[in-house]
């Protein structure tokens, strides 16, 4: 029979967990959901700077397209995990009252004025 094998150490400063934050969910009202704190920060401000003020907003496709260029790449690269995120960030910003969902088919939100 073979020996066992050791397992590797890991570097106590590679187990710390990134820095987390609580989202919200506008269709699940008092639920909270840990987050990573940096992408959550950086499609926040990627989809309030990619959503208009007012009518007619952004349609959930549309949104997932205009936040793209406004993603850092080493959060974000090629783009993955956007579309989680935006919508994980949307439904956040709708339950803070910061984005409204319009009444309309596709669905389209806009920032709060």
């Amino acid at each position: 029979m073979p020996p066992k094998k050791k397992a590797a150490k890991v570097p106590a400063s590679s187990t710390k967990a990134a820095p987390k934050i609580a989202v919200q969910n506008v269709n699940v009202p008092g639920y909270t959901h840990l987050v990573d704190a940096a992408m959550y920060a950086a499609m926040r401000k990627a989809l309030l700077r990619a959503l208009p003020s007012k009518a007619p907003g952004l349609s959930q496709t549309e949104m997932r397209s205009a936040v793209l260029p406004l993603l850092p790449p080493d959060l974000f690269p090629k783009g993955a995990k956007a579309g989680w995120w935006a919508k994980s960030v949307q439904l956040d910003l709708e339950a803070k009252h910061l984005v409204v969902r319009e009444d309309s088919k596709p669905l389209r939100w806009h920032k709060v004025r």
